[in-house]
């Protein structure tokens, strides 16, 4: 496992690049988010998606939320934006919310694991926002935890039986932790918060 020190703000290209490759070629990576660490694949490489869901002990029926680098890349995965959706987003990304949407009839079923829906997020992070662009398609933004455990702020704090299995981890030093993006489920008529995290229920709510 390789493992490059990046700076927060200003994440030297070369290191974005060489991250990118590896996932390019199905590796796996650990790359900061704002509030915590996250385990990257090509969203659409199958076999990356499922050694995804082994590294984490995923239940299989969870889908994973993918991080993109513009909202125009929604045209591919999902297949309605509501107005109520569009608001979320013009208001708050990017940054600390995921919304799930309805996922398009050309999405992967290993994206959705069954469940017809896709959570999305444009990240605010630095990294995360350079990787997706350097990856040029979606990349996988789930947790760097084993399933049902806490999520991991520092490097040293990441469960060896996952860490064994990395292609590469990208060290940005302590993050700040809690309980990461809010989640909001916009594909009914009235948008349901299925986790609230960076962005307060109230604030979503009195939004739309």
């Amino acid at each position: 496992m390789k493992v490059y020190k990046i700076s927060h703000e200003h994440p030297a290209p070369e290191i974005i690049q060489q991250a990118g490759t590896i996932i390019k070629r199905g590796g796996i990576i650990v790359f900061p988010t704002r509030c915590l660490y996250g385990l990257g694949a090509d969203a659409f490489n199958a076999e990356a998606v499922d050694r995804v869901f082994k590294i984490k002990q995923r239940p299989s029926q969870k889908p994973i939320l993918v991080l993109i680098d513009r909202r125009r890349q929604l045209e591919r995965l999902v297949s309605h934006v509501s107005k109520a959706a569009s608001r979320i987003m013009d208001h708050f990304w990017p940054g600390g919310v995921t919304l799930v949407f309805k996922a398009a009839d050309t999405v992967p079923h290993h994206l959705t694991a069954g469940t017809g829906k896709i959570g999305i997020r444009l990240p605010g992070h630095p990294v995360a926002a350079a990787l997706v662009e350097a990856l040029g398609r979606p990349l996988t933004g789930t947790s760097a935890n084993l399933s049902a455990k806490p999520g991991c702020r520092r490097i040293g704090d990441l469960e060896p039986q996952l860490a064994q299995q990395l292609d590469a981890v990208l060290d940005a030093g302590d993050l700040k932790g809690g309980n990461g993006s809010t989640v909001v489920d916009v594909t009914a008529g009235l948008p349901r918060i299925l986790r609230e995290g960076e962005i307060s229920e109230k604030e979503i709510l009195t939004l739309i």
